[in-house]
């Protein structure tokens, strides 16, 4: 059974007791044939700078070269220097401040207030260097940069230079973010909103390194929209081709809190490049749910495009990509290799970029499988995204589309490659405690969660079928149910393997056993016919090392393809929704999903208009007279939701309001107190003899107030 449990332990103190400082070591990078130019590790002696040029070299892919299977395994390595890359800089922030409140952004709320707000970017680029860490081991090189958000930049895979995810060669924002500049490629981590309004911000790093030898590169930022604090920690293991993130998100503020986590990673498309969702995943939800669609081959409309149509028909004339061109719209006789390298694949398919013809989102729902991940048949390499899916749902793809208007944004967001083109790409995004965008979970006053995520590359299987932290595997099946069925069976794994076996199973009969050294960049792939009328469910693939410990086991599943849910729909009015309840959870989802336009204020007067004692929704209002600084309305929602929870039992089940109201009286403590120090100032005395007594707690105001606002804090803990 796969375990979910993260590598590597919880934050703690170097060896020394203290956090760690980065130092540059030894020789900065240079730029390279082999997209070393990030990698930090040639260069002159003592150099400390990095250069991209404004021509971009891209990776070259050396035939993989079958390493041994290495005993100790070498230390992770982190360097610090700087990264010299061409920049189209932001202009100086608005001097005036922008509220936006009625602002839409990413189907949620756009205000930006206290976050300057940038509506210009430069024309043309300049030479701009940024602070840089390396973090690499001997199988995968990590490119971070803290001056933006602290994304990862680049993901290199040692053994065959592979880039598994977008590695910009140019920084040219674009006005997506929340607060303006915004880049595309690599990995941006984006909370508690989407498009994270600290996207194009510096953030604060440290180091730590771990007993077993790993390192992680800890970023971290205070959230200025609502005061919260995030940090994540981008760690690797000696001798394991795999990233680690650990994440922390702190709820630092007295009140309730709401956020959403999605870890936004972009890798380069092209006709050629298919994402992929585990096998159990049969439908598709576009934001917010406001459209769904069958997966992976679509049936009707989505994002305007008649999918259904085009599967049946194909596309048509007018309406064919310029560029990336599938399959379907070649003329092979002008490309005769090209389905030896590229599966053909119907024109309905969704997993391919190239078939998507406007900007489009989709995100996998229901599925009870822990990754997906993307692959390029060209460099027969990908990369797979690992966790939880108990508490990271989220598998969603998202692209520009492959046609005019997303060729316009690619040129709008990176310059010419050296193959001169403006190279796209999609976004395969993985959400925490969310499924959806926008879709916020809670944070209690004072909590921490934490989680870890994984990234690691495959090479030579194809998508995989599936995953966990050791390996991924793949049966690529064809004429499944014939007389002359095939299959091939796909292995790769993050760290070495001697001596493991690879065990195919029909009906419980061996049909292919193999021995093989298997390790990073040296995969096992192996076709083998298939008894005749063999279903892929009569097969079991088994991986296991030499003490005969399982590595990874995969059974396929039925593929069960049950009703596409309704999309979403609008709320009703307060006046035509016949429940307290549903006024209630209307209003909550509101205020839940931030949304821009629709006040749940409301839904919650609605219900008090028809039962003034309704506790839900004064203790809600009194929320949202306490976060405006009303206090004196706030107290009165609180005390009315408490007189119902206790006119039979003094010690309710819910202790929530008194928790609120001691919040709101213990604002107004602090208040008067500030006004009384100021009129003792007034009064200050002159000599050693006429010192003010001091104020009895029966006459001072404060005092009264903020002794009522810690007995109700204590009262709100005895439920």
């Amino acid at each position: 059974m796969q375990s979910n449990r993260p590598l590597g332990s919880a934050p703690t103190l170097s060896k020394s007791g203290k956090e760690t400082s980065f130092v540059c070591e030894g020789a900065g990078p240079t730029r390279r044939e082999n997209r070393d130019d990030f990698n930090g590790s040639t260069g002159t002696a003592n150099a400390c700078v990095a250069r991209v040029g404004s021509s971009p070299i891209e990776p070259s892919l050396p035939t993989p070269v079958h390493r041994e299977i290495r005993r100790e395994a070498a230390p992770v390595s982190i360097r610090q220097g700087e990264l010299v890359l061409p920049t189209y800089l932001p202009a100086a922030p608005d001097k005036h401040p922008m509220f936006l409140e009625k602002r839409v952004y990413q189907g949620s709320s756009g205000k930006v207030y206290p976050l300057p707000f940038t509506d210009r970017i430069a024309e043309w680029a300049v030479e701009r260097s940024w602070k840089a860490v390396w973090l690499e081991n001997e199988f995968i090189r990590v490119l971070i940069l803290p001056e933006i958000g602290g994304r990862i930049h680049a993901i290199q895979d040692k053994t065959n230079g592979y880039d598994l995810i977008y590695n910009q060669h140019v920084i040219k924002p674009a006005l997506v973010g929340l607060a303006g500049p915004w880049i595309s490629g690599g990995i941006e981590f984006n909370w508690p909103q989407h498009h994270r309004p600290a996207t194009f911000l510096p953030v604060d790093v440290r180091t730590e390194e771990h007993a077993d030898g790993s390192k992680t590169v800890w970023c971290g930022d205070h959230d200025p929209m609502a005061r919260m604090k995030a940090m994540h920690g981008v760690c690797l293991h000696p001798g394991r081709a795999l990233v680690e993130l650990k994440v922390r998100a702190y709820n630092r503020t007295p009140f309730v809190q709401t956020f959403l986590w999605w870890a936004n990673v972009a890798t380069r498309v092209h006709e050629g490049y298919q994402s992929f969702f585990p096998p159990d995943v049969y439908y598709v939800a576009d934001h917010a749910r406001r459209s769904m669609s069958q997966y992976p081959l679509a049936q009707g409309f989505y994002y305007g495009v008649d999918y259904g149509k085009r599967g049946r028909r194909g596309i048509p004339p007018g309406e064919r990509p310029s560029q990336f061109a599938p399959p379907h719209c070649r003329d092979k006789s002008r490309t005769p290799n090209f389905e030896s390298q590229v599966p053909g694949y119907r024109p309905n398919d969704l997993s391919f970029y190239a078939n998507i013809p406007t900007p489009c989102s989709y995100m996998c729902m229901g599925s009870r499988e822990d990754f997906f991940g993307g692959y390029d048949f060209f460099a027969q390499a990908g990369i797979v995204h690992i966790a939880n899916h108990h508490i990271s749902p989220g598998k969603k793809q998202w692209t520009w589309g492959n046609h005019h208007f997303g060729y316009a944004w690619d040129r709008n967001l990176t310059e010419k490659d050296a193959q001169g083109e403006y190279a796209p790409y999609i976004e395969i995004m993985a959400g925490v405690y969310t499924d959806n965008q926008p879709d916020f979970s809670f944070l209690q006053p004072g909590e921490t969660k934490t989680w870890s995520q994984f990234w690691y590359p495959i090479q030579k299987i194809g998508p995989a079928q599936h995953a966990n932290i050791e390996a991924a595997v793949s049966l690529c099946c064809s004429g499944i149910g014939s007389t002359s069925s095939k299959i091939g069976v796909g292995v790769s794994v993050t760290r070495p393997f001697k001596d493991a076996s690879i065990i195919l199973f029909h009906h419980g009969q061996m049909l292919l056993v193999r021995e093989r050294d298997l390790a990073p960049g040296q995969s096992f792939f192996e076709g083998v016919a298939l008894p005749p009328g063999a279903a892929e469910t009569d097969l079991a693939l088994r991986v296991s090392d030499a003490d005969g410990r399982e590595i990874i086991s995969y059974i396929p599943k039925p593929r069960v393809r049950g009703e596409v849910p309704p999309p979403a729909t609008e709320p009703l009015a307060p006046a035509d929704i016949p429940s307290a309840d549903q006024l209630y959870l209307t209003g909550l989802h509101l205020e839940q999903y931030r949304h821009a336009i629709r006040c749940p204020t409301l839904y919650w007067r609605e219900a008090l208009r028809r039962d003034p004692l309704d506790v839900r929704c004064n203790n809600a209002l009194g929320l949202w007279h306490l976060r405006r600084g009303e206090f004196v309305p706030a107290e009165n929602h609180f005390q009315k939701a408490i007189e119902p929870l206790t006119c039979r039992n003094a010690n309710p089940h819910d202790g929530e309001p008194f928790y609120n109201v001691g919040l709101c009286l213990r604002y107004q403590a602090e208040w008067l107190g500030g006004w009384v120090d100021s009129l003792l100032l007034e009064t200050k005395p002159t000599t050693r003899k006429s010192i003010n007594p001091p104020i009895h707690p029966s006459t001072n105001p404060s005092a009264k107030l903020l002794e009522s606002a810690y007995a109700a804090f204590y009262k709100a803990t005895w439920n």
